[in-house]
């Protein structure tokens, strides 16, 4: 029996023998499960790997060239090319020349009244005569380019509107109340046609209609030196309600 802090009786019961048994059977069960565990796990690693064999060559085989014959065509050609370059060492002067000879032709080029009507007389390096050598046909000549398009200035004959289309309004540029100038720049042909054209000044609910009205008109040609040449032309469009 014994008294806690605040006076209370506390009663101690004493421990049974079965119980202590138990105890030391539980401690010693567990110290064996653990020792059989680091023994498992100590055994378990197995042998260490051998170390591998390093590389070594063991012989060393010897390689024996074999001698290849030359086949006859090949000789044969060797012979030839010897004897070339034979001819050609006899070709060239031994004995310095005692003076220089008046040119009467080109060198193997047979002089006009020989007989031979072209080609090189004897041939070159082997190969026979060429013959009659003809000339090849002229190449076409270039086409012309066309002329590029100049700006009205004194010496030209101005061209003469002769077909005119007038610009229609657009039915949304007047419902929106938009006017404006449309200012415009034309390339017309040596024909007279608009080929192309350009705005210069811009109202953009109004640009298409006048370019398509001015695509549609026709001019005289424009003459300098009483010849047709294409020029360049401003055009002004006034779109009024």
């Amino acid at each position: 029996m014994s008294h806690d802090l605040f006076g209370e009786v506390l009663v101690q019961r004493p421990r049974s023998p079965l119980r202590r048994l138990l105890t030391a059977a539980s401690v010693i069960f567990h110290a064996a499960l653990v020792a059989a565990i680091v023994v498992i796990q100590v055994f378990a690693v197995g042998p260490l790997p051998l170390p591998q064999r390093p590389l070594i060559f063991e012989q060393i085989h010897s390689v024996h060239l074999a001698e290849i014959p030359v086949a006859a065509a090949s000789r044969a050609s060797s012979n030839r090319s010897t004897t070339t370059d034979a001819v050609r060492q006899s070709v060239v002067p031994l004995v310095e020349p005692q003076g220089v000879a008046p040119e009467t032709s080109l060198a193997g080029v047979a002089p006009p009244g020989s007989g031979i009507p072209g080609g090189v007389e004897g041939g070159v390096d082997g190969i026979g005569s060429i013959g009659v050598t003809e000339k090849a046909p002229a190449p076409p000549p270039a086409a012309a380019a066309p002329p590029v398009p100049v700006r009205l200035h004194s010496g030209i004959v101005a061209p003469k509107k002769i077909v005119d289309v007038t610009p229609p309004y657009p039915q949304l540029a007047q419902t929106a109340h938009v006017r404006g100038i449309v200012i415009l720049e034309a390339v017309i042909d040596s024909r007279g046609n608009v080929t192309d054209v350009h705005v210069l000044r811009s109202v953009p609910m109004l640009d298409q209609a006048a370019i398509d009205a001015v695509r549609q008109w026709r001019y005289t040609p424009a003459l300098l030196n009483d010849r047709p040449v294409p020029v360049i032309i401003t055009v002004t469009i006034n779109f009024s309600m």
